[in-house]
C-alpha cells in the first residue's frame, strides 16, 4: 500500500518511540512514521487497573494491550510494555480527588499529557534510545526560528472535528521539541481508511471515552474511593435573582483591575437567593452545567447545576439551558497558573491583546480580550460563556496555534 502525501526526503533514520494505545489513531500514526523512514518502536503503557466506578466494558486495558501487540506485529515493529499506574495515580488521579474535594472540576486528560505521556513516558522512551516520542493526537507541530533558535509551534489538527490541541495546552517547549504528531494532517475517515486497507485489528474499533486511561466512569462512585457522601440541600435559584444583576457592558468597556477581579468571581450563591427543593449526597460530586444526577423532577424545564459550596455542602440549580447563572463573560487565571506554550510571545503585566479562547474540548473558539495584570490573566469574552468552571483549563489561540493556557480560578 502506498500513501503519497508525506515528505519522506526530509526525514533521517532516527528512532521514534510511539505510545501505541490499542486504538486506531496511534496504530496509523505508527504506520505513517514507518513510511516516513523512522526506526519505530512501540511502547504500551498500563496506567490504570482499578475498576471502581468504571462502567462495564469501558477501557479494558488488557484488551487494548492485545490489540496494540497485534498492530506491532502487523507493522513489524518492536513492542514494549510498561506499568505507570503508580505514577498515574500520584500525578493525575490524586490531583483529581483533591480538586473535586475543593469544589473544582479538573481536566485529567490535560494533566495526563503534561505529567505522564510527555514526562514519565517520555523519560522511559529515552531509555529505549528515542530521538522523539510520538502519539496519535490530532494536532500539528511546526518549527520557526527566532533569534537563531528553534521555537516549536503547537497547531490545531487539520480535522476540525477531531482537533485535540486543547488536550496538549500545557506542554512546554522542551516537551514539544521531542514530540511528533504523525496524523495531525489527516482527517479521521482517512485514518480509518488506511487502517482498513492495512487490515489492522483496530481499524473499526470505537474511540475511547471518559477519563484518560480510566474510561467512562460513574463519577460519584469513582470519587467515593476518597470522598465521603454527605447529605446536603439542593437550592433552586430563580433567573431574576438579585445576584445576577451585574454591570456587564458599561463596566467592561475600559475595565480597571477592580472591575476585572470582581467580575471574574463566580456568582455568590446564598440561601437567601433560593429555596430548598431537594437533597444531594455531597456537593463535591457536582459541577457547573451538570444536568444528570440531580434526581429531582416535577419542574417544567430541566434543572442544571449553577454552582456549589463545598464548605457548607450546598448545591444551587436553575431551570433551563438559558438560565443566567450558567453564563459569565469574565474568567481569571491566577499568575502562578499561567503557562506560555510560546514564552517568546508572553504578555507583560499591563498589556492586553485579542485572542481566541477555548475552555473545554470541542468548544468552538471564542473571541476575547485578554488583560495581563499583577494577579494574573483576565479574559473578557465578547459573548457570555456557558459553564465557566473553576479547575478547568482555558487555552489561548492565535489563528490555529496555542499560545498559552492556565487553570481557571
Amino acid at each position: 500500500m502506498q500513501i503519497n502525501y508525506f515528505d519522506k526526503t526530509r526525514v533521517k533514520k532516527e528512532r521514534v518511540v510511539i505510545g501505541l494505545s490499542g486504538g486506531v489513531d496511534s496504530s496509523v500514526a505508527a504506520y505513517v512514521l514507518k513510511e516516513q523512514g523512522y526506526d519505530v518502536v512501540a511502547l504500551f503503557m498500563k496506567n490504570w487497573h482499578d475498576t471502581t466506578g468504571v462502567l462495564k466494558a469501558d477501557c479494558p486495558w488488557l484488551d487494548d494491550k492485545f490489540d496494540a501487540e497485534a498492530v506491532a506485529r502487523k507493522l513489524d515493529i518492536p513492542f514494549h510494555f510498561i506499568d505507570l499506574s503508580e505514577q498515574y495515580r500520584a500525578k493525575v488521579v490524586d490531583y483529581m480527588f483533591a480538586e473535586y474535594e475543593r469544589g473544582r472540576t479538573p481536566n485529567p486528560d490535560v494533566l495526563c499529557n503534561r505529567e505522564i505521556k510527555f514526562d514519565v513516558f517520555m523519560d522511559e522512551a529515552m531509555k529505549l534510545g528515542a530521538d522523539y516520542v510520538a502519539t496519535g493526537h490530532y494536532c500539528r507541530k511546526e518549527i520557526v526560528m527566532r533569534d537563531g533558535k528553534p521555537v516549536y509551534r503547537l497547531l490545531a489538527g487539520l480535522d476540525s472535528n477531531k482537533d485535540q490541541s486543547y488536550f496538549l495546552c500545557q506542554l512546554s517547549q522542551k516537551q514539544l521539541e521531542k514530540a511528533l504528531f504523525p496524523i495531525g494532517d489527516l482527517e479521521k475517515p482517512e485514518v480509518r481508511r488506511i487502517a482498513g486497507e492495512l487490515k489492522l485489528v483496530t481499524a473499526h474499533k470505537k474511540d475511547s471515552q471518559g477519563i484518560c486511561f480510566v474510561g467512562k466512569v460513574d463519577l460519584p462512585v469513582f470519587l467515593q474511593q476518597k470522598l465521603k457522601s454527605i447529605e446536603g440541600k439542593v437550592f433552586l435559584v430563580e433567573p431574576d435573582a438579585e445576584l445576577f444583576q451585574r454591570p456587564w457592558d458599561k463596566a467592561l468597556i475600559q475595565p480597571d483591575d477592580e472591575v476585572l477581579e470582581h467580575l471574574s468571581f463566580a456568582y455568590p450563591y446564598h440561601p437567601r437567593y433560593a429555596k430548598v427543593i431537594g437533597k444531594h449526597n455531597g456537593a463535591h460530586f457536582y459541577t457547573v452545567g451538570q444536568r444528570k444526577g440531580l434526581n429531582i423532577g416535577g419542574f417544567p424545564e430541566p434543572l442544571f447545576v449553577l454552582g456549589i459550596n463545598v464548605d457548607y455542602n450546598q448545591v444551587y440549580v436553575g431551570m433551563g439551558q438559558e438560565h443566567p447563572g450558567l453564563f459569565r463573560r469574565v474568567l481569571k487565571v491566577a499568575d502562578e497558573e499561567i503557562h506560555w506554550v510560546r514564552p517568546d510571545l508572553a504578555m507583560k503585566v499591563g498589556e492586553e491583546g485579542r485572542y481566541d479562547l477555548r475552555i473545554r474540548y470541542r468548544q468552538p473558539l471564542q473571541e476575547a480580550t485578554v488583560y495581563r495584570r499583577d494577579k494574573g490573566l483576565f479574559v473578557v469574552f465578547d459573548e457570555a460563556q456557558r459553564g465557566i468552571t473553576a479547575g478547568q483549563f482555558a487555552a489561548l489561540y492565535r489563528d490555529d496555534e496555542i499560545i498559552a493556557s492556565g487553570v481557571i480560578a
